[in-house]
């Protein structure tokens, strides 16, 4: 793993360069705004949508008696989602909240501490940077960033200020994969020779809100804001509210569910990003008026950035269409295999006998152990409501708000599974092999740089 951990270090040393202005500065002020350990920590919620309500505010009310953290206020652009939300979050967690218009209402308040962060996939970076700007620790939703202007744009942010930030990709906090992390990083399972991943559903409404679509009109809401920085075009409540499926909001299968499992590539590997990416995919089925694909193969290349020689690929495969499969990730050695959907470790390929003594080799085989002795609880589909691992997530950052530590899914983790994301788009726009300069931190496409 020596290699892989040369990767790590000059991967930080180059985003240290790159984002040169953004070493943290301590003054007497920031000193001033770090919470007791008695202290009360009030929270604000940031977009009360689906993820917010079936996930985050159920995991947060879960941990809050315990970590002493209070919900004072909601801020959301829909009128009917802010007041909504205020009701839904006094009935979870009994706390009585104030609805606000917008984030700048929010952070003008001096009763809130820190901020969960649920919004339109592409909106997250921008509202991150925008919270730890406004001295507010975050918890924030993956996708980190889809495009590396923005990832830049909150990395810098977040190294500025030294605020606490936890990303959304909640497998860090998961003790299995914790446990297989150590096992790989110890070195007894080998070189990682292969990853197979897939995420697949039959599911024609997913993403869809036909019963909500027709509710929302443009007086209701605030679609200048709701657009960012994003070209602008006229109001849309399909694009506004499903936002999943079109282009430039979200990329789809990439932001919602690559992030998830290219992440624990990079946290068991060591390796910053991939060396290339190629994809190919289409909307061959659910025919709706989307843009994002319904169907998507890609093939990542990692390894040590200065030796080609070396590395692994990992395939990734996501449909609509058929549920076969579901949910997996596989990873390979010559020794065997982990399969975290059934939270094992097994000789499943391993090198035999007879294979290893054709070559005077000696058998190469991994023992077999369980890295959880409750799979169900640690179920692989990260989006299921009030699941145990984002409820692990969520007390992990109010530990770290208490304590300044690191987060287990730290904003240096969001940014690099940012990278992989950026340059799993810029293969599907382009149809051409991705790489990444570390050197500028640009995706690049025929050596070029990818706008």
């Amino acid at each position: 793993m020596a290699g892989q951990d040369n990767n790590r270090r000059d991967f930080l040393k180059m985003s240290g360069a790159a984002l040169a202005t953004t070493a943290v500065s301590w003054t007497a002020t920031s000193y001033a705004s770090i919470i007791g350990a008695n202290d009360r920590v009030k929270v604000g919620v940031i977009g009360c949508g689906d993820r917010m309500k079936g996930a985050l505010i159920p995991a947060f009310a879960q941990n809050a008696k315990d970590m002493n953290f209070q919900f004072v206020a909601v801020s959301d652009i829909w009128n009917r989602r802010r007041e909504e939300g205020a009701a839904y979050i006094q009935k979870v967690s009994g706390d009585t909240v104030t609805p606000v218009r917008n984030n700048d209402e929010l952070y003008a308040r001096k009763d809130v501490d820190a901020v969960l962060i649920a919004t339109a996939d592409f909106q997250h970076a921008r509202h991150g940077a925008e919270a730890v700007n406004a001295g507010r620790d975050a918890y924030v939703e993956k996708p980190t960033a889809h495009t590396m202007e923005d990832a830049r744009l909150f990395l810098a942010a977040v190294k500025k200020t030294g605020k606490i930030v936890q990303v959304g990709t909640q497998r860090r906090s998961t003790p299995s994969y914790q446990k297989a992390a150590e096992y790989i990083q110890s070195g007894k399972f080998g070189d990682i020779v292969m990853v197979e991943m897939t995420w697949n559903v039959n599911q024609p409404g997913r993403w869809r809100r036909p019963d909500v679509v027709p509710l929302l009109k443009e007086e209701d809401t605030d679609w200048k804001r709701y657009l960012m920085n994003r070209p602008h075009e006229p109001f849309d409540a399909r694009k506004y509210l499903e936002f999943r499926l079109f282009w430039p909001y979200s990329s789809g299968i990439p932001d919602q569910w690559l992030v998830h499992q290219i992440d624990t590539v990079h946290w068991f590997s060591g390796l910053p990003h991939p060396r290339s990416v190629v994809a190919n995919g289409g909307i061959y089925l659910w025919k709706d008026g989307r843009k994002n694909w319904d169907t998507m193969t890609a093939v990542f290349d990692y390894g040590p950035l200065d030796d080609l020689s070396k590395g692994f690929q990992v395939q990734y495969s996501s449909r609509f269409t058929n549920s076969a499969g579901g949910v997996k990730e596989l990873y390979y050695s010559n020794a065997g295999m982990i399969d975290m959907d059934k939270q094992r470790v097994t000789p499943d390929g391993g090198l035999k006998d007879k294979a290893a003594a054709e070559m005077g080799m000696k058998p190469n085989l991994l023992p077999s152990f369980a890295l959880s002795e409750n799979v169900e609880a640690v179920s692989t589909a990260a989006d299921t409501k009030g699941d145990p691992q984002t409820s692990a997530n969520m007390r992990n950052w109010m530990e770290c708000v208490r304590s300044r530590k690191t987060p287990n899914a730290s904003i240096e983790a969001g940014y690099a599974h940012s990278v992989a994301l950026c340059m799993n788009v810029a293969a599907i726009q382009t149809g051409q092999k991705i790489t990444f300069d570390d050197k500028t931190q640009q995706v690049m496409v025929g050596g070029k740089v990818y706008a």
